[in-house]
C-alpha cells in the first residue's frame, strides 16, 4: 500500500524522463494548480544532470510563484526517486530527434515514408528497440522499490511499451498514454465540427451528456465509431466539415509533415470505411494509400517525410523558453498562463481526488469493443480510478478496419515480444508484418542498416 493510500498528504509522483519538454512543463502546471497535487511532491528524474537541475529549479519557482507547498524534487538517481512514488510516469527517449530521423531516412530509402516514424512502420519497430529496454529496466527497480505505484506509460509506440508492461509486468498496475484523445476537450471539438454549436461555450454539461461519442482503436489508429445527437447520427456532419476544410486548405502550416492534408485524408477514409478516422496524423501512415507506390494519379500527394532539421530547431525554442523563465530574462508570473493541463497528470488528479472524469488510455479492450478479443491492447474511454481500469462500451469495429487493426496489432505485439525476449526471428517478423513493408529483400535491408547505423542508442545483444 502506498503511502497516498495511508493518507499521506498528496501524492509523489514520479517523472522518469523529466527532461521531455512536452510532458515536463505541462506536468509542472498541473501539479503547481491542483489542489489534489500540490500538496505532494513532483520529482524530477532526466539522465542529463544539467537539464534535471534545470527543470526542477522552473517547477520550484512556479510553485512559489503561486503559493503551494509542492515539494520538488531533481535527481539523476532513478532508485532514488521512487522510493515512496505513488505514480511513476515513463517519458523519455534518447536522442529521439536524431535517431527518428535516421529511421525515417534509411525508410524513404527503401520506399517507405514516414511522416512521423515512431508508431508504426521501420521508425516504430526501431523506436520501442531504443526505449523499451530503459522501460523494462525502470520496472524491475518499480518492483524493488515501490510494487503498488501507478506505472503510465508516456512513451511512443506507446501501445507497443503498454503491452510489454501489460505481458510481462502483470504484477504492476500500468496503462498507457497518448495525447491525442484527451477529454473532455476532443469530444467538444468533435461537436462543434457538426456545426450544431457554434462556439465552445455552448456546449455545456447538458449539450455533453446528450452527445454519444464512442472513440475506439489501436493508439494512433482510431476510429469513431458512434457520434449520436439525441440518438440521430451525425457522423456525416462531422465529415462534411471535413470536406468543407479539405477545400479550403491543406492543413499543415508550420506543422509540418504530420498535419498535410489531414482533412481531405481524414475525409477520403471516411468515405471508404464510413467511419471517421480520429488521429489522421498519425491514421494516414498507418495505411499504404499515400505511400507513393500507385500507378494511377490521386489528388492528395505521397505523405512528407518527418523534418529532423525543424524538430531541433523546435525543440532549441522550447529550451530557450525554459531558459528565459530560470534566467530571468520572463517573468514566472507568465508560466501558468502559458501552459495548461496535460493527459498524465490530469488523469493522476481525477485518481487521487476520485473526480469520476472518463478518459482515453490504452489498456486491453475486456469486452468494450464486441468483435475484437479481450486481451486486444486498444485506446479507450475508462473509467480510472485508485482501484483500477475499466473501459466503457465502445462499438463493434466494422470490417475492413477490424482487419487492419489486427494486422496493426499482431506488428506490435510481434515487436515487443522480439524486443524483451531478444529474438532476431522475430523482430524480422515484425518488420514483414508491418503494413509498410512490400519487399523482404528491402526489409532485410532497412533492419540491417539501421541497426548499424543507432549502435549507440540499442542493446548491445543485438550486435552479439
Amino acid at each position: 500500500m502506498t503511502q497516498l493510500q495511508q493518507g499521506k498528504a498528496g501524492p509523489k509522483v514520479v517523472v522518469l524522463g523529466a527532461g521531455s519538454l512536452f510532458f515536463g512543463r505541462q506536468s509542472i502546471w498541473q501539479m503547481v494548480h491542483s489542489p489534489y497535487l500540490n500538496t505532494g511532491t513532483l520529482s524530477l528524474v532526466d539522465t542529463d544532470e544539467g537539464r534535471v537541475d534545470k527543470m526542477a529549479k522552473l517547477a520550484r519557482m512556479v510553485a512559489a510563484e503561486n503559493g503551494v507547498p509542492l515539494r520538488v524534487e531533481g535527481t539523476t538517481d532513478r532508485r532514488e526517486a521512487l522510493k515512496d512514488a505513488d505514480f511513476v510516469v515513463l517519458s523519455f527517449a534518447k536522442d529521439t530527434v536524431k535517431y527518428r530521423g535516421l529511421d525515417c531516412a534509411i525508410s524513404e530509402k527503401y520506399g517507405i515514408r514516414m511522416c512521423s516514424g515512431d508508431t508504426i512502420g521501420p521508425g516504430g519497430i526501431f523506436r520501442a528497440m531504443r526505449e523499451l529496454p530503459v522501460i523494462m529496466e525502470c520496472v524491475e527497480d518499480i518492483r524493488a522499490i515501490c510494487p503498488d505505484a501507478w506505472v503510465i506509460n508516456y512513451i511512443n509506440p506507446s501501445a507497443i511499451n503498454g503491452i510489454a508492461l501489460s505481458r510481462y509486468a502483470p504484477d504492476l498496475k500500468s496503462f498507457a498514454l497518448c495525447d491525442g484523445l484527451h477529454m473532455p476537450h476532443v469530444k467538444r471539438n468533435y461537436f462543434l465540427r457538426t456545426g450544431i454549436i457554434e462556439s465552445k461555450d455552448e456546449y455545456t454539461e447538458d449539450v455533453e451528456r446528450r452527445f454519444d461519442f464512442r472513440i475506439a482503436g489501436v493508439n494512433h489508429f482510431t476510429w469513431l465509431l458512434r457520434a449520436e445527437f439525441d440518438g440521430k447520427d451525425v457522423a456525416p456532419l462531422i465529415a462534411e466539415s471535413l470536406r468543407r476544410a479539405a477545400e479550403e486548405s491543406t492543413d499543415g502550416g508550420d506543422k509540418g509533415a504530420k498535419s498535410l492534408y489531414n482533412d481531405a485524408i481524414g475525409y477520403e477514409l471516411y468515405e471508404i470505411f464510413g467511419k471517421i478516422p480520429t488521429c489522421v496524423a498519425h491514421t494516414k501512415e498507418y495505411v499504404r494509400y499515400w505511400q507513393g507506390l500507385g500507378v494511377s494519379a490521386d489528388s492528395i500527394p505521397p505523405l512528407s517525410i518527418w523534418e529532423t532539421e525543424e524538430r531541433y530547431k523546435r525543440h532549441e525554442a522550447m529550451w530557450k523558453q525554459v531558459d528565459d523563465f530560470v534566467e530571468g530574462r520572463r517573468p514566472v508570473s507568465e508560466y501558468m498562463s502559458l501552459f495548461g493541463p496535460d493527459h498524465a497528470t490530469d488523469i493522476i488528479e481525477n485518481m487521487v481526488g476520485n473526480l469520476g472524469k472518463p478518459f482515453y488510455v490504452n489498456t486491453l479492450n475486456k469486452g468494450a469493443v464486441p468483435n475484437m478479443s479481450d486481451d486486444a491492447f486498444l485506446e479507450l474511454c475508462c473509467q480510472v480510478t485508485m482501484e483500477g481500469v475499466a473501459p466503457y462500451a465502445a462499438d463493434v469495429m466494422p470490417r475492413g478496419i477490424r482487419g487492419m487493426q489486427e494486422l496493426v496489432l499482431d506488428t506490435h505485439e510481434l515487436t515487443a515480444e522480439a524486443i524483451v525476449e531478444r529474438s532476431f526471428p522475430k523482430l524480422r517478423r515484425a518488420m514483414m508484418t508491418d503494413p509498410l513493408v512490400n519487399s523482404i529483400g528491402d526489409a532485410d535491408r532497412i533492419l540491417k542498416e539501421l541497426i548499424e547505423l543507432e549502435k549507440d542508442a540499442l542493446p548491445s545483444h543485438w550486435y552479439e
